[in-house]
């Protein structure tokens, strides 16, 4: 997956973001909101998730060493998981303090000014809006026929569901936030403006922890997907290939898939067809998947099913 799509993404949601944020923090200076000072941190938190993001793709260019020879392409991966760390420091957890504090002290101050604040969350409302349209046109290709749900879990290419989750929570949170506001306009308790910051602490944590988990994962190794190792066993076989004895795959970062496996040969085969046959199977397998970039076979004499 190439990364053009997703620094789009994300350079469109950074300046959606810092703008954002400037917004909400005179908002906050204004009205004294609880659920306005929630958002500006929150968007502050993803303005700088951005940048992380695209410091990862660039950390993870550098050209292999004897440290890292298979290169820095998990570089993308740790930071990304970096960035579910900050949404739930930083985000989750800020709002929940601040949501719980508002509704104990509900009672000493309400808001000043709150069309204020419904101004500059309906802006930042359009805004969000046109960052997640710039997040979902760019996933649009690599998600194909599934679901959004299968594409984020599925995805090995991080950018573009960190960025999908991060604007949809931006847009709930903004919604949460206004909800917030229009309570404690409409009721005069600004308890309702406590409960709206407490829900965009918890709606921040539950992405959170689902980034965590994925990007966890990729951190980890994951291998090749279904339907990628169904193509490179298809490809495979041919030639004097006649079987995979067992093959084995890992992601080395979103572009790059390893691929090491032990193929039956057919008996009789000369090193010259052995090599043939081996050089027209990584040619066959880079065609069904292109990330297949590092390639390990191991020939063996084809035995039977024991081999």
């Amino acid at each position: 997956m190439s990364t053009e799509g997703s620094t789009r993404a994300i350079v469109a949601a950074m300046l959606a973001n810092g703008g954002i944020a400037v917004a909400k923090f005179v908002g906050f200076a204004i009205t004294g909101s609880s659920s306005m000072l929630a958002e500006s941190v929150h968007s502050v938190a993803d303005t700088s998730n951005q940048g992380l993001l695209l410091w990862g793709q660039r950390a993870a260019k550098r050209e292999a060493d004897q440290l890292h020879p298979f290169g820095y392409g998990r570089s993308r991966y740790f930071y990304s998981f970096v960035v579910a760390l900050v949404i739930f420091s930083l985000g989750s957890l800020f709002a929940l303090y601040e949501g719980i504090q508002k509704i104990r002290h509900a009672g000493d101050h309400g808001l000043d000014s709150p069309m204020v604040a419904v101004v500059i969350l309906l802006i930042a409302i359009a805004l969000e809006s046109f960052s997640f349209h710039t997040a979902r046109k760019e996933s649009l290709p690599h998600k194909g026929d599934a679901s959004w749900w299968r594409f984020i879990r599925s995805s090995r290419s991080p950018e573009l569901p960190v960025v999908l989750l991060e604007d949809l929570g931006a847009l709930a949170g903004l919604v949460l936030a206004l909800g917030g506001v229009g309570l404690t306009m409409i009721t005069g308790n600004a308890v309702w403006d406590g409960i709206g910051t407490l829900s965009i602490g918890v709606l921040l944590g539950i992405i959170a922890i689902l980034l965590i988990v994925e990007m966890k994962s990729l951190l980890i190794g994951e291998g090749a997907t279904s339907d990628e190792d169904a193509k490179l066993s298809a490809a495979i076989v041919g030639q004097d290939v006649h079987r995979i004895i067992h093959m084995k795959t890992q992601y080395l970062g979103p572009e790059e898939l390893l691929v090491a496996a032990k193929i039956a040969i057919a008996p009789g085969a000369t090193a010259a067809q052995v090599a043939s046959a081996i050089d027209g199977a990584e040619a066959r397998m880079r065609t069904a998947v292109p990330q297949a970039r590092v390639i390990y076979l191991e020939p063996d004499i084809d035995r039977g099913a024991d081999s």
